[in-house]
């Protein structure tokens, strides 16, 4: 039996969720999954370990409600390269949220419905 040791659920991503360098603009990679407290990055550009980064992305909402556009710090944790090149696994720690941005994640996370990691 596999036992879960992760502080928060994560939530995979439905459907492509691209996110951006806010500093930037640049496209940095696509979501695979997040949680109120940070997230799994398909980066498709070299980031670097330990550094803190400004995010852009939007969730999607469902039909009965909008998108939710976001812009939050992140901490590179750890950085996998995967088989496709220029393509590694990224995993970040959100930083500096505030209330709303938490409740937007939180509540992203919590869809009914959704599918978890």
């Amino acid at each position: 039996m596999t036992q879960e040791f992760r502080r928060a659920r994560r939530r995979k991503a439905p459907d492509t969720i691209v996110v951006t360098d806010a500093m930037t603009g640049d496209v940095v990679g696509r979501i695979a999954n997040l949680s109120e407290t940070g997230m799994l990055l398909l980066a498709n550009t070299e980031l670097v370990n330990d550094a803190l980064y400004q995010f852009r992305f939007t969730l999607p909402g469902s039909r009965e409600r909008r998108d939710h556009p976001l812009e939050l710090g992140a901490h590179l944790l750890w950085t996998d390269q995967v088989s496709a090149a220029g393509q590694a696994w990224t995993g970040l720690r959100f930083i500096g949220l505030n209330d709303e941005q938490a409740r937007q994640l939180r509540t992203w996370v919590d869809t009914p419905g959704s599918q978890y990691v």
